[in-house]
Order: C-alpha cells, then sequence, then structure tokens
C-alpha cells in the first residue's frame, strides 16, 4: 500500500470510525478523542495533539467541516479545506483516526463514541467543555491541556496578510 493511501485509511465516517473502535475496545485498548478546526496547523496543535496521545491507547481526531468552520470564524475561514485539513492530521503518527463534523459542536461524536478520555486545550473548566457530562457519566475522565503561547491560525493569518 502506497503511503497516501494508508494514510487516507485513517480518515472515517462515523460508522467506520465506530466499527474501528468496536475493535480496538475488544482488545481493553482506551480511546481518547479531542477536536478542533487546525486550519493550519503549527506548534501548538502539534503539543496540543501529543499529549492528547499520551491519555490513552488511541487518539481520534474531530474535525470541524468547512461549513462549520465559515459559522464559527466567519466567511474567510477554513484556509485549508476539510480534505486538505484530514491528511494532515492522518498523516501524524500521533494521530489514529480523523472523523469531520458538520454540527457547531461535536457532542453528537461524542455521544457516539463515548470515548475513555476526552481532552481539550484551553482555559476551559470541565463543565464548559462539550460532552465533558456524558464521558465522565460513562466513567471516562476529561483532561485540560494548556495552550501554547504564541500559536495561534489567527495569528499566523494576521502575520501573512501583513507582509
Amino acid at each position: 500500500m502506497k503511503l497516501i493511501e494508508a494514510i487516507e485509511h485513517k480518515i472515517f465516517t462515523l460508522p467506520e470510525l465506530l466499527k474501528r473502535i468496536n475493535s480496538w475496545r475488544v482488545t481493553n485498548k482506551t480511546i481518547a478523542f479531542t477536536n478542533g478546526c487546525f486550519d493550519i496547523l503549527h506548534e501548538g496543535h502539534i503539543f496540543s495533539l501529543s499529549q492528547a496521545a499520551k491519555e490513552a491507547d488511541y487518539l481520534v481526531v474531530a474535525v470541524n467541516s468547512d461549513a462549520s468552520i465559515k459559522k464559527l470564524k466567519g466567511e474567510e475561514r477554513p484556509i485549508n479545506n476539510e480534505k486538505s485539513r484530514s491528511l494532515l492530521l492522518a498523516s501524524l503518527i500521533i494521530v489514529d483516526a480523523v472523523v469531520i463534523f458538520e454540527e457547531d459542536t461535536p457532542l453528537n461524536l461524542i455521544q457516539s463514541i463515548l470515548p475513555d478520555v476526552l481532552v481539550k486545550g484551553g482555559d476551559y473548566t470541565v463543565e464548559q467543555i462539550v460532552g465533558s457530562k456524558e464521558v465522565i457519566t460513562n466513567g471516562g475522565r476529561v483532561v485540560i491541556n494548556p495552550i501554547v503561547q504564541g500559536f495561534s491560525t489567527t495569528s499566523i493569518i494576521s502575520k501573512i496578510k501583513a507582509l
């Protein structure tokens, strides 16, 4: 199998992902889940994903669809389309599965997957994190990773525009 095909096999629809997760759980493996836009991949993203990957045997990354990002960030976003963003994430050795979601939040995905660990970066409280109640009720846990200061897609876009 060529490398790009192997990478593409890490990008799932929700039904495909649920089958894969079930196969992982049969062998008592744990699942970590995180989400984001990942519009322009940068050091802050890599740190956050690396921290998330340490929390379980497998890391699932949910990516906002193009339409979802437009609603959240405005008409000029995303810079990179959902296929490009998914391919970049799937090419990372620390990411085991990527799934795109259309909704404003990944609540439906979280309720479907019920990961062992829900990981979010930022200065949230557990109560503010979408899906935390569902994960905790199911016996999982929530981890909040710090943001790496000085790295954001918005600041990268501003730098480029200033050139």
